[in-house]
């Protein structure tokens, strides 16, 4: 059975650990904070000092960090990734970020001399489809590559494979503009049926049983109701997905008019203090903007 090296252990990613150290993996993390790490040590994960360390300790290195940057970080330098890697191996990186970024890294990971491929596998779900194994994950990368992770990405959920390097995170930036744009949608509309004097849970019930109920306002509806104090997709990191979304249409002359709506009001929310709050609390956003906060 492969040996893993996981970088990155917060609630996503901590979490795909906890499923491959189930699965019976030997797993071995990395993360700037241990603390995190301290309930996967208690079940049985390996902690590495260095990305390097973790590198040369795993067959398959995974990646699941909030940025571009933090994703460069454990890369590069004296004890970063690339140093690591060895004739064979495979890194999948979770993360969403840039996909030219992506592009380039993976240029770098195949083109170091030590015959490492690295893949952007970035997923689709939050920490209750980690945690049942259902998460969608869209391939970026070389296809035999792909072959060989398959089988350790369906500990993760369905895989499906997309198209050369980068295309995986456009896939997943294009699922984020749908994703965000019916959240806000749906609390715009519950706010008008509220702001009318119509009972808020009864609104979001009829509502989310119409057609407009797609299964992930269903699954949301009632963070949607009384967002919750654990993010499961806060607004900050929607935000810089949007955002992205946003330079990719820019790259490929593609408009993206539902993506800056979102832009704009995930702005604003950040700047109202709601950065760290689930992606669901949009709806008291838009309370606030309109005046009055939804108690």
């Amino acid at each position: 059975m492969q040996t893993i090296g996981f970088i990155g252990l917060g609630n996503m990613g901590g979490n795909m650990a906890a499923r491959y150290l189930a699965a019976g993996y030997t797993v071995y993390g990395e993360d700037r904070d241990r603390a995190h790490a301290q309930w996967l040590v208690d079940r049985g994960l390996r902690l590495a000092d260095t990305p390097r360390e973790l590198a040369e300790a795993a067959d398959v290195v995974m990646t699941s960090l909030p940025s571009e940057e933090s994703v460069a970080a454990v890369a590069g330098g004296a004890d970063g990734v690339l140093v690591g890697l060895s004739d064979g191996m495979l890194w999948a990186d979770l993360s969403t970020i840039s996909p030219h970024a992506s592009r380039e890294l993976a240029e770098r990971v195949s083109t170091n001399g030590r015959g490492a491929q690295m893949l952007d596998t970035p997923v689709s779900g939050s920490v209750p489809q980690v945690k049942a194994g259902t998460l969608t994950i869209m391939v970026g990368g070389d296809e035999d590559a792909y072959a060989r992770l398959e089988p350790l990405l369906r500990v993760l959920g369905t895989p499906t494979y997309i198209g050369r390097n980068g295309q995986g995170l456009v896939l997943k930036l294009a699922t984020n503009i749908s994703l965000a744009m019916q959240v806000l949608a749906f609390s715009e509309g519950l706010l008008l049926a509220e702001r009318d004097g119509i009972d808020p849970q009864l609104a979001a019930t009829v509502m989310a049983e119409s057609q407009i109920g797609s299964p992930m306002l269903k699954l949301r509806v009632p963070l949607i109701l009384e967002p919750p104090d654990e993010a499961w997709f806060d607004i900050g990191l929607m935000h810089k997905d949007i955002r992205l979304a946003r330079l990719a249409g820019a790259e490929l002359a593609t408009p993206l008019p539902s993506a800056a709506v979102a832009d704009d009001v995930l702005d604003q929310a950040e700047r109202l203090g709601y950065a760290h709050r689930d992606i669901a609390s949009v709806g008291q956003v838009l309370a606030e903007l309109g005046g009055a906060v939804r108690t």
